[in-house]
């Protein structure tokens, strides 16, 4: 994941963080729900200095105790808006990396035939349904360059070229803008049809 420029916590540490390293990446992707996109994504960053480290390891983060791992998310400002539930699925999510891919994140896609295939993988990650693990589908393709054959597809929607529908699609302010425009017209098309 080199010379790879990501821009979606909109903060340039923690961005770099994102680019260079797997598990970021899929913990910002984890924490990416009820609250605005670039705090999700700035957490792993907040988490690694409160950690006392510049990455995250799911070695440490699976056996840190988990009362001690809430309170660091807890603090202020916390990384998320539900910093407690939020940091057990963290656990979890490194839990299931080290004892299904020895803790390397970028395992879970490094060897995956094809986009089909890596759609599972990510579908079996704690915290991961359907629709997460689409869009982190999209956003290896499109912004990490892993690209198996199929990933489009089996990313659906949020694999297509030239939209702004997800994390997948941001690459500075104007796209981010663009992404959160297109999440409230569908936001408001739901209700009308509630």
């Amino acid at each position: 994941m080199d010379d790879i420029t990501i821009r979606l916590a909109q903060q340039p540490e923690a961005d770099a963080l994102l680019a260079r390293s797997p598990l970021a990446a899929l913990t910002g992707m984890l924490l990416d729900q009820q609250v605005p996109m670039e705090w999700a994504f700035s957490g792993p960053w907040t988490i690694a200095q409160r950690l006392g480290t510049d990455d995250l390891d799911a070695h440490a983060i699976a056996a840190h105790d988990p009362e001690a791992f809430a309170a660091l998310l807890s603090q202020k400002p916390a990384v998320h808006r539900y910093p407690g539930s939020m940091a057990k699925r963290i656990q979890q999510l490194c839990a299931y990396l080290v004892e299904h891919y020895d803790g390397d994140a970028a395992a879970v896609w490094a060897d995956a035939a094809d986009g089909a295939e890596l759609l599972a993988r990510l579908k079996a990650l704690p915290g991961f349904g359907e629709q997460k693990a689409q869009i982190f589908l999209a956003l290896l393709g499109k912004r990490f360059g892993v690209r198996p054959k199929g990933w489009r597809e089996a990313a659906g929607g949020y694999g297509l070229p030239n939209v702004h529908r997800s994390a997948a699609d941001i690459t500075g302010p104007e796209s981010l803008a663009k992404v959160r425009e297109y999440k409230q017209a569908q936001k408001a098309a739901a209700k009308r049809s509630a």
